[in-house]
């Protein structure tokens, strides 16, 4: 089918025949015929059975994306319009509210480097492989028109594939409109929460989407209780709890820009007598927070990704013992605990352990009221293990 073709060696390629979709460099045993970086090639086993087609790109270890399993479905415009029409599909069956979410999650849909997030009538996209981003814009069109065909206008499309790990596939870094410019501002709702979302400059694509039924559960807990959301980022524990009838709520985050939005949306729900901001380093606050007496009905520790990759797990799981420990310090006895991890290195079996240090070491005990991951917009595809990154608890903490 296409010029190119990549041998993998004899028992590798583990990932990709259990439903994975990736080659990695050290997997593959020859590449025949002329190709270039970002172009299609043929994928076959060792013994010239045929694996699939992909995109290769030599300049990274994560050398060959898969798009297709089957001979006879060519990379085209006909598959672009199948993957982008079954994605739409699911969260529609899946989802109890559009609105706002992940269109497309990469790998988990088929179409792997590539991320589109919908928020109220505009789109954002995260281009992150060569071989995807030559094929963005025909992906593009064809997810406008699927909308489209639902009666779903969209009136602006914003690039934001500005992320660091383009450069390891040998491609600049960008941002800027895809369509004709329009407010990069763009008010979105979610769980009746309103939101101002800035798409141009706000993290990722500007929204933490992966967290809306999490925060939807920690809002049943909240009626009049006192909340302390940490690492609130533009607010949303904090204003969930607040709209559910939270008596008061305080939201810390390091980042002023951060903080200053979480106000403007506080304010956009009227909710700004009973849900405020600190800006602040919260592995220094907890502390002060604990000495000065305080405590809390519910705490919220949504922090970053304390490791982007396997070498620095050591220090990240130091980072989350250390948070979950001040946390647990602050809740008071029979209230209730939400922690979470965003980092796929993380895995669940060693974030369980690392906070079941915590509660030993703050001397109390925890009963597990849920265990959730991320929202179903952004779905698990089991073999590709990247695509699995959320862990989130919810606990009633109770003292020794």
């Amino acid at each position: 089918m296409y010029q190119a073709t990549v041998t993998i060696k004899k028992g590798q390629g583990r990932t990709l025949k259990s439903g994975g979709m990736w080659i990695y460099d050290n997997e593959i045993d020859t590449i025949r015929g002329a190709f270039e970086n970002g172009d299609l090639v043929n994928i076959e086993d060792f013994d010239g059975y045929f694996l699939g087609y992909g995109f290769i790109n030599t300049k990274s270890k994560l050398t060959v994306r898969l798009m297709s399993r089957h001979k006879n479905q060519p990379v085209d415009r006909e598959l672009l319009h199948k993957r982008v029409l079954q994605a739409w599909e699911y969260r529609k069956a899946t989802m109890s509210d559009t609105g706002s979410c992940r269109m497309i999650f990469g790998e988990a849909d088929f179409l792997p480097g590539l991320v589109v997030d919908k928020f109220s009538d505009v789109l954002v996209v995260e281009s992150l492989a060569l071989g995807i981003d030559r094929l963005k814009g025909q992906i593009l069109e064809e997810l406008v028109q699927v909308l489209e065909a639902d009666g779903i206008r969209i009136r602006g499309i914003y690039e934001r594939s500005d992320a660091k790990v383009r450069l390891q596939e040998g491609m600049e870094r960008c941002k800027g409109f895809l369509s004709e410019p329009f407010d990069t501002r763009v008010e979105i709702v979610e769980n009746g929460v309103h939101y101002y979302v800035n798409v141009e400059d706000g993290q990722k694509t500007g929204f933490f989407l992966d967290q809306k039924y999490n925060r939807q559960a920690i809002g049943r807990l909240c009626r009049d209780k006192k909340v302390l959301d940490c690492f609130t980022h533009t607010g949303s524990f904090a204003l969930n709890a607040g709209i559910n009838g939270a008596a008061s709520v305080l939201g810390v985050d390091a980042s002023m820009t951060a903080v200053v939005q979480a106000q403007e949306n506080a304010a956009l729900n009227h909710l700004e007598d009973r849900v405020t901001f600190q800006c602040a380093d919260v592995f220094e606050l907890l502390p002060q927070l604990e000495a000065r007496g305080e405590s809390y009905d519910v705490v919220i520790l949504d922090p970053p990704a304390f490791t982007k990759s396997r070498n620095s797990i050591k220090n990240a799981v130091k980072g989350y013992r250390e948070i979950n420990l001040r946390g647990l310090h602050l809740v008071r006895n029979g209230g209730f605990l939400a922690t979470c991890s965003c980092s796929h290195f993380m895995d669940p079996d060693l974030f369980a352990k690392t906070i079941a240090e915590a509660a030993r070491g703050a001397h109390r005990r925890l009963r597990q009221v849920e265990f959730r991951t991320q929202a179903c917009d952004h779905p698990i595809l089991w073999a590709a293990d990247q695509s699995y990154y959320l862990k989130f608890y919810i606990f009633q903490v109770l003292e020794d």
